[in-house]
């Protein structure tokens, strides 16, 4: 069975069938799926998204989009959440530099992506890290953190170099594996599949977004990552079945410690 490690399912996309959608993901091999925070909304959504399903699970966090919206208030009630006993990690979190392109933006979010680190280093639960265009920056920060001891990670949606890759692979984090990998033009995507050890590859869809082939550009959800395990299983030389399983294993050992 398939662990998806990072959706949104508290997501407007999901607004017309979630409910139907969701009822019919373990038939469809889909076993665990860790609902991801965003926005200073989502942290309400997905935890009601957790009480409902027994087999949703949430991570609790914001993504640096909202870091500019976040409090101390914001901070207590992620403490206060990731007590919940079906809370997992502390995410998503991070850098992104994309829209963002001010100094005083980029400081902003390196203060609340340390600041929720820090979270997870008092709750003793891993992070999911979303870095976009700050690469350096990002890894400053969790190496910075990981002096500290810290209780793993997921390096979500991950989009850099097999160099920068085996930065964090040195440092015993997972690297998040979605849809991204089918695209014809995902080489360097691949290069960091093919060095990456299967035991520290995780599966992901970030859905609704980031759809795989061959249903790119549509609504992605967690159905489709079957796409991701044979693709990756192509890359490596293994076979699907041992791709499901040593990720769902990796997933269950990070996140359900």
């Amino acid at each position: 069975m398939i662990f998806e490690t990072h959706a949104h399912y508290d997501d407007e996309a999901f607004e017309a069938d979630r409910e139907e959608l969701l009822d019919s993901m373990q038939e469809n091999g889909i076993d665990k799926i860790v609902n991801a925070c965003a926005s200073l909304e989502s942290l309400k959504d997905t935890e009601a998204l957790m009480e409902k399903y027994p087999f949703v699970y949430g991570a609790f966090g914001i993504h640096p989009d909202d870091a500019d919206k976040m409090t101390e208030e914001t901070l207590e009630e992620i403490r206060k959440l990731c007590k919940l006993p079906k809370a997992v990690a502390v995410g998503e979190i991070g850098l992104d530099y994309y829209w963002h392109k001010e100094e005083h933006e980029h400081e902003i979010q390196k203060k609340m992506f340390r600041a929720q680190m820090e979270i997870a280093r008092e709750a003793q639960m891993p992070f999911m890290i979303h870095s976009r265009e700050a690469a350096k920056d990002t890894l400053d920060i969790v190496k910075d953190c990981m002096k500290g001891g810290m209780h793993g990670g997921i390096i979500h949606c991950f989009s850099y170099a097999k160099e920068m890759a085996r930065e964090y692979l040195d440092m015993g984090l997972y690297l998040g594996i979605g849809g991204v990998v089918t695209f014809k033009n995902a080489k360097k995507l691949k290069e960091v599949v093919e060095y990456a050890p299967l035991d520290q590859i995780v599966l992901e869809t970030d859905s609704p977004y980031l759809s795989p082939e061959p249903n790119r550009g549509k609504r992605n959800d967690s159905r489709n990552l079957v796409y991701v395990a044979r693709e990756i299983a192509r890359i490596k030389g293994v076979t699907e079945d041992e791709v499901i399983a040593v990720t769902e294993g990796n997933a269950e050992r990070l996140l359900l410690r």
